[in-house]
This record gives structure tokens, sequence and C-alpha cells, in this order.
């Protein structure tokens, strides 16, 4: 499960009981703690409502036993498998927390000093973490914005999967006409598409003829392959050291792979009109689409990731998680780099790094800045992730005060106080 994490939770006092939950596929072990030290040992559940309401009537049993008013209840980051039970606890008078599994697994070496791993242990050491004050609170994307959560995932396991195909296809090519990427180099062309879907090895460019090639291609690529394209291609044919044997399933496969090739392209589309339509029911969308540079796929996987900036009071909570708060290991006379901590949310990293991308060219609101970052020696990879530092600042500016960005609004702003 990988929700938004807020800030660490301090709230543990001697009226408050732990519940933590080591969460599986189909079965759950369950752990009940209060203050006194007083505990239900872990207990199986299924992944069904059934067994939800009986873990919560077990809570709620516990709880009055041992008079007390408030409930946390934790769980590890573990996928998809917790969001049923996750959305059921929601309904509940419970605050709900996430523990980083890298602070249980530091925690599971102290106790037993051992790293045995057991679903019995594993629920007693998430409810040691949380006693310790390092849970984190969660923020759970709704409306608009858990829709726009899920659009953007399935458009990145969608585009990740469109790179697997073309990759594949590009190798297919190579077996049975190699000489084809020398000409057409973009494979994911529809004029490529077009031929290696009816014609795809170079007995079918020799059969075609160079004369009806060359129309065939400046139709299809709308005047931008010429006769001199033509004839490579036709040349490149006739001298091909493609493999023959297995020709003929090696054709079926590379249709195979045109075809859905196309349908992830369809579903991509898709999904990125329905982001527009969801992005426009989020009241600060305009304001971080004010921002030159940053696209309505940007903004959208943002607040997808995010789920709501106003549930954040600092940007420092932001920072963090992105994985984009700094970290330097120094010691006695050692003094270490500063690096990202790289611990939160992968996919608001990669939108802002592509932003900060855009954001440095010529004529982009970075350009300044980042230029000299350069000329001062950082790195140029450093100088984009301090470039992206600044952008998430920026946004989350803009989406806390609603407002418009201005670009230079510094030298506006003296030019008008002077005025």
């Amino acid at each position: 499960m990988t929700h938004d994490i807020t800030k660490k939770v301090k709230t543990i006092n001697e009226k408050t009981m732990i519940a933590a939950i080591d969460i599986g596929k189909t079965v759950h072990y369950g752990y009940l703690r209060a203050p006194n030290g007083t505990e239900v040992k872990p207990f199986a559940f299924h992944n069904g409502h059934k067994s939800f309401e009986d873990f919560w009537a077990k809570i709620c049993v516990f709880k009055e036993a041992q008079q007390l008013e408030d409930i946390v209840i934790g769980f590890e980051s573990s996928g998809p498998y917790a969001e049923p039970l996750f959305h059921f606890l929601l309904k509940k008078p419970v605050t709900l927390v996430q523990v980083n599994p890298l602070h249980t697994k530091r925690l599971k070496e102290l106790t037993g000093n051992s790293p045995n791993k057991t679903d019995q242990k594993d629920p007693r050491v998430i409810a040691d973490v949380i006693a310790l004050g390092h849970a984190l609170t969660l923020v759970v994307p709704q409306g608009p914005a858990a829709e726009l959560r899920r659009l953007t995932q399935a458009r990145e396991r969608a585009i990740k999967h469109r790179t697997m195909l073309v990759n594949r296809l590009q190798q297919l090519i190579f077996m049975i006409f190699p000489e084809f990427l020398t000409v057409i180099k973009q494979v994911t062309s529809k004029t490529a598409q077009y031929l290696l879907q009816h014609y795809p090895t170079p007995q079918h460019i020799i059969t075609l003829g160079i004369e009806p090639l060359t129309t065939l291609l400046k139709k299809i690529s709308r005047g931008k392959y010429r006769q001199h394209h033509a004839q490579n291609l036709f040349t490149a044919a006739h001298h091909s050291g493609g493999v023959r044997e297995g020709m003929h399933s090696t054709v079926q496969e590379i249709q195979h792979l045109i075809t859905i090739i196309a349908q992830e392209n369809t579903f991509i589309d898709r999904i990125e009109k329905q982001l527009c339509c969801y992005l426009q029911q989020i009241p600060y969308s305009h304001s971080l689409l004010s921002l030159k540079g940053i696209g309505v796929i940007t903004v959208a996987g943002l607040i997808g990731e995010v789920g709501d900036f106003g549930k954040f009071s600092t940007i420092a909570e932001l920072m963090k998680l992105a994985g984009l708060d700094l970290f330097e290991i120094s010691s006695g006379r050692h003094q270490g780099q500063r690096h990202i901590s790289k611990r939160g949310r992968p996919l608001i990293r990669k939108l802002l790094f592509f932003a900060a991308i855009n954001a440095v060219r010529r004529t982009g609101i970075m350009h300044v800045p980042y230029k000299r970052m350069c000329e001062r020696g950082m790195p140029k990879l450093k100088a984009l992730i301090a470039i992206a530092r600044k952008l998430l600042r920026i946004i989350f500016a803009l989406a806390r005060n609603n407002t418009t960005y201005v670009e230079n609004y510094c030298a506006h702003h003296t030019v008008k106080q002077a005025a």
C-alpha cells in the first residue's frame, strides 16, 4: 500500500491503544496492545468484509476492556493487498498510520537479537515502531484526485508495456530486415507501422517496386519520406542480410506486436483525455498549469500522487513525500555530501525531473538559476534535481494560495513600487 505520507504521529499516550497489522495477500495478522503492556497475541484474519467486521469487533472489545479512548491502527507499506481493509477502516473512528518497512526491518534485529521474520513477530515490531513515534499519518486521495492517481498509474504501466513491445519489435525486425531501421529510424512512426504491417520483409519491398514504394512513402509520411528514401530502402532490400529461415513466423509476431502497440496508444490517448476532464474538477489545477513548462500530464500526476496539497502544512513534509528531502553522512573531520533520500513516491520525482528538464531550456523559467548553478561547478544532474526541488516549492505555494504564477515576479513588483 503506497499512500501519502505526511508527518510523524505523536499522539500515543496512556489512553491510546495500538493495533498493528501485517498485510498478506489472503490472510492478515493483527495485534493489539494497550499502554500498560496488556496485549492480544497476533491472530490471523482473512482479506474479506466479514473478517474485517470480526477484526473491528475484537478491537472494540479490547478498547472497552482496557478503558481506552483513542485507536491508532498501523500498516507496513505492502502494495495493493491492504487497500480493501484500509478503506474499510477509513469509515471508523481511528487514526490510520503507515510504517516504513526499513524501520521495521532494523527494529526486527533488536527484537530477540535475531533477523527472524514470522507473521507473529512482524505485527509486534510494527506496534513498537508506532509506540516510538515513528509512524506516519496518511492522506488518501478522494474524488477527482483518486481518479487522477489511478489514471496516472495506469498510464505509467501502459507506457512501460509499450516500451517493452517496441523493443521486442526492433529485435524481430533486425532479424529479418536489419537495414530497415537504417532508413526508417522511428519504428513507432505511422510510416514504419504501415510498412511493417503490409510489407515487412525485403522480398515484399522488392515485389512492390521502386515507383509504387516512392508514392506510398510520400503518401503515408505526408511528404517526409521522398524518392531518395524509397531508393535507399529498395536498395537495402536487394542487399539485405536478414534471416530467411522461420521468416513467416517472425512476420506473424511482428504484425501481432504492431496491433498491440496500436491498442496501447489508443488506451494511453483515452487516459490522457480523462486526465484532462478530472483535472478540471480540481479547484487549484489552473494555478499549477499557469507555471510555464508544466503540462496537463505532469499536473495531473502530481495531484494524483500527492492527493491534496492542502493537507500539507509545510514544504518539508511535501519534500519528504517526494523523496527529495536532503541528508548527509558526516563524521569527525569527514564532511559528507548532501543527497536526496529517495524514500518517497518515485513517480513524483520522475514527473518533477522531466518538468525540470523543460524548465531549464533557453526559454524556460529556470534557465537562469540552472545556468548559475552549472557555472559554480555543480554537476548538471545535481543542478536538475535542485531545480526539481525549486519547482516543487513553487507548485506548493501556487496550490496553497490558489494563485497564478508570474514570471520574474520580484522584478515586476520592484518596478510597480518605484512607479
